[in-house]
């Protein structure tokens, strides 16, 4: 049964690669087919969207790379009882102790569900493990570095993404102890898909040099498919959708704010590239529905919506995604008015 699992995850990576590999080439291909050949000559249309994909891929990839190798360690090295003793004992006093250290984990937003859910099992509070499910993925160093890179032109993207994650994460921290207390919202046999492990026989006497590669690989296809999917539909988006209904929706407060939020949750990017797709629509929406495709997407988005459904009872999950949006809806449009 452990060898037809490592089989079957052997041939997901192995298809994952393919379609990565396949999806580059096509639009790598189309540089060459810029001539005078009317049968090689590719609309104008298509080549605007290959240099659109291929600007962002290219400037996520080593983002990638190194938040997927910085993950790794942390799964292979460090070990959850450590968390627990910084954290205070009263509810409302850890919570910005917790949000802090959140931002010590560089872990995408599907990968924080299973050690979220590990957490809680060794006793971390529910409302401190909420906060690790919306901080982690947008408090970090590398995050951070991305989104300067990214944004490098205007820092102001940077300080507003932090600063309203950090401020929003201990919000919402508050709210679900209101709501759930400490009770118990695991399921009590949770089906959880395997991401980002191994626990193979073979592996349990393999270095832990090694295990850190295996980790940072599956990571690397897990998250690289999606920043492949999402900048491919970011450059389709941006070079046929009409241009000036995205003016029409990118100018109004209300509208280009609640598309973003949509199209980050659809998108489903790692929190260390989606910068790079957010930055490819600054021309078009306004800075406030930029922050809010930024805050929202690694907190919470379709994959890891479906992470969450298989670990938490439903109630939990209905009540995290509808707080999480009204909350970073209302921030977002409070930023907009007051500060930008």
């Amino acid at each position: 049964m452990l060898r037809e699992k490592e089989t079957i995850r052997s041939y997901s990576t192995d298809f994952n690669l393919i379609i990565l590999g396949v999806m580059v080439l096509l639009f790598l291909s189309y540089n060459f087919f810029k001539g005078d050949n009317p049968f090689l000559t590719v609309p104008a249309e298509w080549v605007n969207a290959n240099t659109i994909f291929l600007s962002i891929v290219i400037e996520a990839i080593p983002f990638i790379l190194l938040g997927v190798f910085v993950s790794a360690l942390i799964q292979v090295y460090v070990k959850e009882e450590v968390i627990q003793k910084y954290l205070p004992k009263n509810a409302f006093a850890a919570l910005i102790p917790a949000t802090a250290l959140a931002a010590l984990f560089p872990i995408c937003e599907c990968a924080i569900v299973l050690v979220v859910r590990r957490l809680i099992k060794k006793g971390m509070p529910l409302h401190i493990g909420v906060i690790f499910l919306v901080a982690a993925p947008i408090l970090n160093p590398i995050v951070a570095l991305s989104t300067f890179y990214a944004f490098r032109t205007d820092l102001t993207v940077l300080y507003l993404r932090m600063s309203l994650a950090f401020g929003l994460a201990v919000i919402i921290g508050g709210i679900f102890y209101i709501i759930f207390k400490n009770s118990k919202q695991l399921k009590e046999e949770s089906t959880v898909p395997v991401v980002h492990t191994h626990h193979s026989h073979k592996e349990a006497k393999q270095s832990k040099f090694k295990q850190t590669f295996f980790h940072a690989a599956d990571e690397f296809f897990d998250m690289g498919k999606f920043l492949i999917i999402g900048a491919f539909f970011a450059a389709i988006f941006q070079t046929f959708m009409d241009r000036q209904l995205l003016l029409d929706i990118g100018s109004n407060e209300y509208s280009s704010t609640i598309v973003m939020m949509a199209f980050a949750y659809v998108l489903s990017l790692c929190s260390e590239a989606d910068a790079f797709v957010a930055s490819s629509f600054g021309s078009t929406f306004s800075v406030g529905s930029i922050i809010a495709f930024l805050v929202y997407g690694p907190m919470i988005d379709l994959k890891n919506t479906i992470m969450l459904f298989a670990v938490f009872k439903a109630r939990f999950v209905i009540t995290f995604i509808s707080v999480v949006t009204v909350v970073v809806f209302l921030a977002v449009l409070i930023v907009q008015f007051t500060v930008i």
